[in-house]
């Protein structure tokens, strides 16, 4: 995770995690095969984390916004894999497993803005998710005003709130 943290998704080797590891540079590729298999690792155990934080906001489409932009600021390795799926396996059981759980809350979360027209969930669903992974991305690369101060969620309550109170 420190790799992916210094050097983003794709900037590091398998020979510089077994170096920096300390062990034989081929052990890595007898834990994972290649670097897509370490990277779908990372991504199932991060769309597991994101879906737990997800779940622990509760179902109110506020909370899980902000949710979602803590994660992204908290976890910003994993957020920056899982969204990444040319990166690793997203037909991987785990992965597909954990992402599921992750859009099921973001789905229930909608469901009450758009109630009983799936055509308008399902826009209302891009639309949430659009205003609050576009926050944090402008967050992560420090593309937002500097007076928004350095609470990315305080910084991300007035926005969500304007866009999604009913």
């Amino acid at each position: 995770m420190e790799a992916i943290r210094e050097s983003g998704p794709a900037g590091w080797s398998l020979r510089e995690l077994a170096r920096r590891a300390g062990v034989s540079h081929s052990a890595p590729a007898h834990h994972f095969g290649d670097k897509t298999g370490l990277l779908t690792a990372v991504a199932a155990e991060g769309y597991a984390l994101f879906a737990d934080a997800l779940e622990r906001a509760g179902g109110g489409l506020q909370e899980v916004g902000l949710a979602y932009v803590r994660f992204a600021v908290d976890h910003r390795a994993h957020f920056e894999v899982i969204f990444r799926p040319e990166l690793y396996r997203a037909d991987d059981p785990a992965v597909d497993t954990a992402r599921r759980r992750a859009d099921g809350v973001l789905t229930a979360g909608v469901r009450d803005v758009a109630p009983g027209d799936p055509g308008r969930e399902r826009t209302a669903a891009i639309a949430a998710w659009s205003i609050v992974h576009g926050f944090a991305a402008l967050w992560l690369s420090g593309a937002l005003p500097d007076d928004l101060g350095d609470d990315p969620v305080a910084a991300a309550r007035p926005v969500i709130h304007l866009l999604f109170a009913r």
